[in-house]
């Protein structure tokens, strides 16, 4: 009973928290363009075999948290499929935030995990923040790195490919300033073929 009463206090919170966030909502090349705009990520728009991006991340909580957000996957340059990012944690936590998110795929085995159907990120897993008030925590996906004071100025974190994907996270504010992402989970939905034309490039991108 204790239990329920805290999941729906959860999810009550994370409404609140996620309907001013959708005022902040941006394009898909919105988003795309701010993190173009760091030096630490352009290299992986290069190198990469494809990429998944979502431009709103909704995350809360009061003693259990919970994350969500809708995103694209890409390979190619064409948008191939959605993507839908959940987390649920346990653990004293208050607040709320608001963050972009976009995950490189190194080659075409990584790229395969991820839209396999269902992935999720293992609990040690992080990213690294690339605006001010964030600290990138360690961990399989990620190094410990420092922000720089936004996407367009100062030295970026740096970050490299693990297990074959890197992360990147771009706040947009409120309280919770961490870049863990462990225990995301996501659940691709490809386009059909006799459905959505899956035409939209990142030059430029169509939301």
């Amino acid at each position: 009973m204790k239990r329920l009463r805290l999941s729906i206090l959860t999810v009550g919170f994370v409404t609140m928290v996620m309907a001013p966030v959708s005022i902040l909502a941006d394009s898909h090349a919105d988003t795309i363009a701010v993190f173009k705009k760091s030096a630490a990520v352009q290299p992986f728009f290069a190198s990469a075999f494809g990429y998944s991006v979502f431009p709103t991340i909704g995350k809360g909580g009061i003693v259990v948290g919970a994350a969500y957000g809708k995103g694209k996957v890409f390979q190619g340059g064409t948008a191939t499929g959605t993507a839908t990012l959940t987390k649920m944690s346990m653990g004293f936590q208050i607040g709320g935030q608001a963050f972009s998110e976009i995950i490189f795929f190194e080659d075409k085995r990584a790229f395969d995990d991820f839209t396999s159907g269902s992935f999720e990120f293992d609990i040690n897993a992080s990213a690294v923040a690339i605006t001010a008030g964030a600290q990138a925590q360690a961990g399989s996906m990620g190094t410990t790195a420092g922000a720089s004071a936004g996407p367009a100025t100062g030295t970026q974190a740096g970050n490299s490919y693990r297990k074959g994907m890197a992360v990147f996270v771009h706040a947009k504010g409120g309280l919770m300033i961490e870049a863990a992402i462990g225990g995301q989970r996501f659940d691709y939905e490809p386009y059909q073929t006799n459905g959505h034309s899956g035409k939209a490039t990142d030059s430029p991108l169509k939301d």
